[in-house]
């Protein structure tokens, strides 16, 4: 909501308080003011002028040599390019000397060779926002009527020289969606009065009710319409200051009849809308639920198709309005309009806004509507709009109105005692500090002992039980003069759960190993939805996807991070690596919910490490992300718990993937994806990896346990084993290990042979094996013994002899 400062003073006495300190008060009562904007900042030295001569410019076809009165000894040139300019007009102009909206300075210039002395303004050229600039003077200058004084201020008669406020309402202060109910906020805030307009509507002799009959067949979404009858009105511009407050309310002026409508409902929240009396095609208004298929015109030149939970108003036959949102176009008041039907009504907030939304039309009315307006204003807004038809637009209005009227509505009365308010807010207020209070905000309000009996007016329908009456109190209080309490009793502190703690410390060290964690939909498309899944099972398929890209939940989170690594390749960072943790939907039994389980995934591609000053490069292998995971599981305290294992995966490099076992059980994989998608994705080698993290989180570690550094040396021995080709490093290093007894530390892999003395089918890798006992020095008996187990243990299990 825009709130007109200048305006708001014709209803309370802001006399003392600044725009600025009136905002910072209203947000401390509970309504957040998102910003004052000054309308006529920064512009200066800008007068209304009188175009007395206007002649073709001698120089250029698109210009005009204008002689301009500015209230002088004597006239100045202004050279003008507007297509509107003409002679007799009163205009905006920017003298020498004028700041414009962004410090623009007028200053003399010559155009063509012909000296001006000033410019001829636009609306847009004083900052008013082109959405709200009427039709007529969207291109060109704007004209003001011949009434104002030559030399005076333009900002001025513009209502420029304001200050606007911009109101952030919650849905519950609906009431606030007007000036008067800004009037009666601001007027308890401060403890002032609220000055109400009084409208006095001197009717002619003739009657409403012989030109117009109401009937209402849909009484629930409209229990209450009143028509007014306006004869010999003259279509025309409203006044300056009315164009003035619309505008800045972010409303475009239209005319006279229409400007009045608006400005009524800014005024007292409460929508109107003007017919053309004698376009209505009847003496007769029936409101009604549409039937289906019914059509209809609206204002904008756009054919709707109704349905029978849509409200129309009709003539008796077909719809002249869809009720609360839009008017149609065969009863629009035109510049020929003299009879005007002046409707205000009071309609049911869910009807109007299932029409709102399924015709995508949401009006400055129809959210007034939606949110609820006040039922007793609707009666006054009609006499208030009449009455300013009268004034400028020429009008007669008959006597009497025209109603349908089965509305049924109270104030809400809600009793309270005192001792519950000072309970909840902690405070001790006193009784007469309540009652002045509810007395300030005009709610009547009746005291028995410390019982409180609270009249609510209809203007506060968000006002309905006890708790609504407190806060009342509270805001007016003031939430600053509220005491700071500690809430007594035990409580328990919040705290990481071990799963949580573990996951935190995966996403740190693969942070700390250089990966960026990415966030990515957990919604994909068919083709993707089951590939690289570790778990196999049919995708679940939402009931209203998006779009066929999102469509099903995803089964593995690779695909979603490979596009990722393809977005960044497109765009020049070809050296990525990435991860996100994140769930996987697996589907159930049929009506049941899918399981939803936490995997995490990798891809990294391009250079791992770059030293160009060196020369060194390493790419990304599979080396590289095998020991990423490598370390990760010894940060998790998992690292005797995993063994890789070759394998072959659909879409993964049939010879560069291993499945990853966590005692056993498969978790995961790890590899290059297929040189075939690289292709299709347009991407250097990358390699990635997903796990089950659940798995991984959940698993049984070890108490952790220290070891004092050995005082005793190790002794080391190296073995070179020829075996098969089929046979892995990984399965003879187990073998080794379960061998070697207590002695045996340390088993690694320091060489592979296949070169041209080895056998067909043969193959050697070098293993270097570190037995330690930290209680004493090893004699060479000892480690011959552990190590001659080691060897018959690979002999037997795996047919390795040693290379000669």
């Amino acid at each position: 909501m825009f709130v007109s400062y200048k305006w708001l003073q014709e209803y309370v006495d802001l006399s003392g308080i600044t725009a600025e300190e009136l905002a910072d008060k209203i947000t401390k009562s509970g309504i957040e003011v998102e910003g004052v904007e000054t309308l006529n900042e920064g512009i200066k030295g800008v007068v209304i002028g009188h175009v007395v001569e206007k002649e073709q410019h001698p120089n250029a076809d698109k210009l005009n040599k204008c002689l301009v009165d500015l209230g002088g000894e004597a006239p100045v040139q202004i050279i003008c390019g507007a297509p509107n300019v003409d002679k007799g007009q009163k205009v905006a102009v920017a003298t020498i000397g004028a700041v414009l909206p962004g410090n623009f300075k007028i200053k003399k210039a010559k155009l063509r060779g012909e000296e001006s002395n000033g410019m001829i303004c636009s609306l847009k050229e004083l900052g008013v926002d082109p959405k709200v600039v009427a039709k007529e003077y969207s291109e060109g200058i704007f004209v003001f009527p011949n009434n104002v004084q030559v030399g005076e201020d333009a900002i001025s008669y513009l209502e420029r020289d304001d200050q606007i406020l911009e109101l952030g309402l919650t849905p519950n202060r609906a009431d606030c969606l007007s000036m008067i109910g800004v009037a009666y906020e601001v007027a308890a805030i401060l403890g002032r009065e609220v000055k109400l307009p009084q409208p006095k509507v001197e009717g002619i002799s003739e009657k409403a009710a012989d030109y117009i009959q109401v009937t209402v067949d849909a009484s629930e979404d409209n229990p209450l319409y009143v028509a007014k009858v306006i004869k010999n009105v003259k279509i025309g511009p409203s006044p300056l200051w009315m164009q003035g407050r619309l505008m800045a309310s972010g409303i475009r002026p239209h005319n006279n009849v229409v400007d009045i409508t608006n400005y009524i409902l800014l005024e007292y929240g409460q929508p109107l809308h003007a017919f053309d009396y004698d376009r209505l095609g009847s003496k007769e208004i029936l409101v009604r639920r549409a039937n289906e298929g019914e059509k209809i015109i609206t204002l904008d030149d756009a054919e709707r198709s109704l349905t029978a939970d849509h409200l129309v108003i009709t003539n008796g036959t077909v719809p002249v309005a869809l009720a609360g949102v839009m008017g149609g176009a065969n009863s629009e008041v035109q510049s020929d309009t003299t009879t005007v039907l002046l409707e205000s009504a009071y309609f049911k907030g869910s009807t109007i806004r299932k029409a709102s939304k399924d015709h995508g039309l949401r009006s400055e009315a129809s959210a007034r509507y939606e949110k609820g307006i006040d039922p007793n204003r609707t009666r006054i807004a009609a006499e208030r709009a009449a009455e300013l038809m009268a004034l400028y637009a020429s009008g007669e209005v008959l006597e009497g109105s025209v109603e349908a009227d089965t509305l049924k509505v109270e104030p809400a009365v809600v009793t309270i005692t005192l001792e519950k308010i000072n309970r909840v807010l902690g405070t001790e207020i006193s009784l007469a500090e309540v009652e002045s209070i509810f007395s300030r905000l005009q709610f009547e309000v009746q005291t028995d002992n410390d019982s409180l009996t609270v009249t609510v007016p209809t203007r506060r329908g968000d006002i309905t039980i006890e708790e609504d009456l407190i806060e009342e109190v509270a805001r007016l209080y003031g939430y600053d003069n509220l005491p700071t309490t500690l809430p007594i009793g035990s409580s328990t502190p919040g705290y990481l759960s071990d799963y949580q703690k573990k996951r935190r410390i995966a996403r740190r060290f693969l942070e700390g190993a250089g990966l960026y964690q990415a966030v990515t939909y957990s919604l994909t498309s068919k083709e993707k939805a089951t590939q690289y899944a570790l778990d196999k099972r049919e995708p679940i398929r939402l009931a209203m996807p998006m779009s066929e890209d999102k469509s099903l939940l995803r089964l593995s989170i690779l695909p979603q991070l490979l596009e990722v690594v393809k977005y960044n390749a497109a765009r020049q960072n070809e050296n990525m690596a990435v991860f996100e943790t994140g769930v996987v939907f697996l589907a159930n039994e049929k009506d049941q919910l899918p399981n939803e389980q936490e995997h995490l995934a990798g891809a990294v591609t391009g250079l791992w490490q770059s030293h160009l000053w060196q020369g060194e490069k390493k790419p990304v292998d599979f080396y590289v992300v095998k020991g990423i995971l490598e370390g990760l599981f010894t940060r998790l305290g998992l690292n005797n718990q995993v063994e890789y294992r070759s394998t072959a995966i659909e879409d993964m490099h049939p010879g560069r993937t291993a499945e990853i076992l966590l005692n056993g059980k498969s978790i995961g994989f790890v590899g290059q994806i297929h040189p075939n998608v690289q292709k299709d994705l347009d991407l250097k080698d990358t390699y990635v990896f997903e796990i089950s993290l659940k798995d991984v989180l959940e698993a049984d570690v070890a108490p952790l346990q220290y070891e004092s550094i050995p005082r005793f040396p190790s002794i080391t021995r190296d073995i070179a084993l020829v075996v098969d080709k089929g046979m892995t490093a990984g399965e003879l290093q187990t073998i080794i290990t379960e061998s070697g007894g207590t002695l045996l530390k340390e088993v690694y892999v320091f060489d592979l042979y296949e070169g041209e003395r080895m056998e067909t089918g043969k193959k050697s890798i070098a293993f270097s094996l570190k037995y330690f006992d930290p209680e004493k020095t090893l004699t060479d008996e000892e480690v011959t013994k552990a190590h001659g187990q080691v060897l018959a243990a690979v002999k037997e299990k795996a047919g390795a002899v040693l290379r000669g």
